[in-house]
């Protein structure tokens, strides 16, 4: 009993503790009148989540009071925000109603409630809950901002604390993060929370890299903090009379882009030369930020020799997201490269907290166009998609992360385009009606077709038919959401008796199968090799499709679940009992729970950190978690994943590839294959390497029994001279 009362008075100096931070937080952003609100929505939130608590033993309040501090804190949101962040899990978790806040804290609170609510109610596994609640999220985009931007405070603080989650609860909740949120966070320009997911995801699925980029950029610090001082010495003084107006400091650059970087290139860490950038930043009036930012870039040019063609000028057309910053990179004395940045307050605070400052600079209209357009933007791409859930997932996301191209129309008006839009993207952005009706455009004069790629600075003016009629292609020739909807939209108005026909048909037949229309639709599709529904439909319509292939459909799912049940109801032998309370697979040479194979994307081998993937035709598939398909199918799929756990005594051998980069000579093949051949004892399945100008570069696949054998390997193989660098790579 006083172990009890221990306990319970530790949870209270915890909540307080919180709480009164929370408070001093938000000093500058409330009213007395919402300080009582304020109190009255931690009052309820700490009454309904009293008796539950987090994986980590915490009191579950604490979930919801670090939220609103991030809202607050590192995103400057309002005080609506706070209590919507205190208030989000409650209408889920408990009898607490959207009805009671309304009445409580007026319809906005209740609005951004309601949009923060997971949707309730019996999921099939056929269906990824998380695209359900992702498309009912963005939803609510165009009536309330706030609904997404404290929805990536909730997931960053999941992320923050994801060290007491199951190994699969990591790497799934992980996945989401760098699939849907982290693209989401990069749309809105919130460098902040981006940069951080990044890194947790990286953290969480690749770890051994992870510590390892950490551990180097801290060992390397002392050097680069001398370089850095050293460098903006001579900056400093040429910027004396602005000494109470500007910063000058260098930031290191994230840890998931410097292992991008490393991964793309194929270069260690040591020859990735821009792992920090010189940021300089000034106190500056609106009408004086861009005289005073070229000010700054002619200072810096005058000090060190610019790159001509790394100049990036944000400031005079910023971003979609509404970032503004000028960019450039200079030669340093010491002959390394370094980026600097040059930028305002304002503009740095919407640099790392994007659409969220716009409460903060509602005067500055530049930011408030921006964000309306976005808006406006999302709005006409909802209101024109009836997709599945799925599919509005993959169509919203396919332009999160893109870069962007600045273009022109014929009279001089700005648009601003997805990277690698062609000139049919161009012609949707100015009207869906003129998209549809295009025949090409020209550019310069020159006339070029649909399919021709816009670049920076192209003045396009469109070319139009009232005979023309969009085609099935097209959507492979498009890049941006707004065009796919409305190419997709038009096949639904031109096929509207065949797709109602082939909708019919497929109900009654699945009907008769005893198989779930709604919950199989999209799998169905995929298994008939298409990529959405309506053209599915479409040609179900026009007979073309043979349904009696149907039955297989359903063979393959009934034995895909009688496998599940009777290997969930077979004892498990004695070498994998250690493993069955947590319902891995073992991947055994000799024994496993269930049939399975190694995906070809990325040749897992033991020692890797794997999982597995039930497919709709191939059985169990195994992949990394790094694999460059796992964020997708860990976001979009969860429910057919499974735990996997290497445990094998017999050296059996697994298909690993290897790059090879070094300076020719004669003699090194040879030297490679006897190392690999006679002292390994390693079978090889091909190898090629090319020469060029005394430099080559060479492919090797090979069978091993585990990471560490192929550590063995590459460290052998980075000793052999003329050898520069040896690494595993994805094929």
């Amino acid at each position: 009993m006083e172990t009890k009362n221990i306990s319970e008075e530790l949870d209270k100096k915890l909540i307080l503790r919180d709480y009164r931070k929370l408070l001093r937080y938000s000093q500058s952003v409330i009213s007395k009148h919402d300080l009582v609100l304020i109190k009255k929505a931690f009052k309820i939130s700490l009454e309904a989540h009293k008796d539950m608590r987090r994986k980590s033993g915490e009191p579950y309040i604490l979930h919801p009071l670090a939220v609103a501090q991030i809202c607050v804190k590192e995103l400057g949101l309002d005080s609506k925000s706070i209590i919507c962040a205190l208030l989000h899990d409650v209408v889920e978790d408990t009898d607490i109603t959207l009805n009671y806040l309304e009445k409580e804290f007026g319809k906005p609170v209740s609005k951004i409630c309601d949009g923060l609510t997971k949707i309730s109610g019996f999921f099939s596994p056929e269906i990824s809950k998380q695209a359900e609640n992702f498309k009912k999220m963005i939803l609510t985009i165009s009536d309330d901002l706030r609904v997404i931007l404290i929805k990536l405070a909730d997931r960053l603080h999941n992320m923050r604390t994801l060290d007491s989650m199951n190994r699969k609860s990591q790497i799934k909740i992980a996945s989401e993060s760098i699939y849907i949120y982290a693209p989401l966070a990069h749309r809105l320009g919130i460098f902040s929370i981006k940069t951080e997911l990044e890194d947790l995801y990286l953290k969480y699925t690749n770890y051994k890299d992870y510590i390892s980029i950490v551990k180097k950029l801290s060992s390397s610090k002392e050097k680069r903090d001398k370089f850095i001082k050293s460098f903006i010495r001579p900056i400093k003084r040429k910027t004396k009379d602005l000494n109470n107006k500007i910063k000058i400091f260098g930031r290191p650059k994230s840890i998931f882009s410097i292992y991008n970087k490393m991964k793309k290139q194929d270069i260690t860490f040591e020859e990735v030369y821009d792992l920090f950038a010189i940021r300089i930043i000034l106190d500056s009036t609106l009408v004086e930020e861009k005289s005073i930012c070229w000010r700054i870039y002619s200072i810096v040019t005058d000090c060190y020799q610019p790159n001509p063609d790394r100049l990036k000028d944000w400031v005079s057309t910023p971003k979609s997201n509404g970032y503004e910053s000028l960019h450039t990179t200079v030669m340093s004395n010491s002959g390394q490269w370094v980026e600097v940045q040059i930028r305002t307050k304002r503009m740095d605070d919407i640099a790392e907290k994007g659409f969220a400052a716009h409460w903060k600079y509602k005067e500055n209209s530049k930011s408030d166009n921006k964000l309306d357009k976005w808006i406006n933007n999302v709005r006409e791409f909802l209101d024109q998609n009836d997709s599945s859930a799925l599919e509005l997932l993959d169509d919203f996301k396919s332009e999160l992360y893109n870069d962007e191209v600045f273009v022109f129309t014929p009279k001089g008006d700005l648009i601003t385009l997805p990277f690698d839009s062609t000139v049919l993207d161009f012609a949707f952005a100015i009207h869906s009606e003129i998209g549809l009706k295009c025949i090409g455009g020209k550019i310069n004069q020159k006339l070029v077709p649909l399919n021709h790629i816009v670049k920076n600075g192209d003045q396009i003016n469109i070319l139009t038919s009232k005979n023309q009629k969009p085609s099935e292609d097209w959507l492979n020739i498009v890049v941006s959401s707004k065009s796919k909807s409305a190419i997709k939209q038009s096949f639904s108005k031109g096929k509207t008796n065949h797709f109602s026909i082939g909708k019919e048909i497929l109900k009654r037949k699945l009907n008769n199968l005893k198989i779930d229309f709604e919950k199989n639709i999209s799998p169905i599709a995929n298994y008939f090799g298409y990529k959405n529904v309506v053209d599915f439909y479409f040609d179900i319509g026009k007979d073309k499709i043979d349904l009696k292939i149907l039955k297989n459909y359903k063979e393959s799912i009934d034995l895909e679940k009688k496998k599940i049940k009777s290997k969930s109801n077979t004892k498990p032998k004695k070498i994998s009992k250690k493993f069955s309370k947590d319902n891995y697979i073992v991947l055994d040479d000799r024994v496993g729970l269930m049939d399975y194979k190694f995906s070809d994307c990325c040749n897992p081998i033991p020692g890797d950190d794997v999982f597995g993937f039930i497919t709709i035709n191939d059985g169990v598939k195994i992949h990394r978690t790094n694999c460059k398909n796992s964020p997708e199918l860990l976001s979009k799929y969860a429910y057919r994943i499974l735990k996997a756990k290497w445990y094998s005594k017999n050296e059996i051998s697994f298909l690993s590839s290897l790059k090879i980069k070094g300076t020719d000579r004669v003699g090194i093949i040879d030297d490679i294959s006897k190392i690999i051949s006679s002292e390994l004892k390693v079978n090889m399945k091909s190898i090629s390497i090319n020469s060029n100008s005394g430099v080559f570069e060479g492919k090797i696949q090979l069978y091993v029994n585990n990471t560490s054998h192929l550590l063995r390997l590459i460290k052998k193989l980075e000793k052999i001279r003329n050898v520069i660098k040896v690494s595993r790579f994805e094929e």
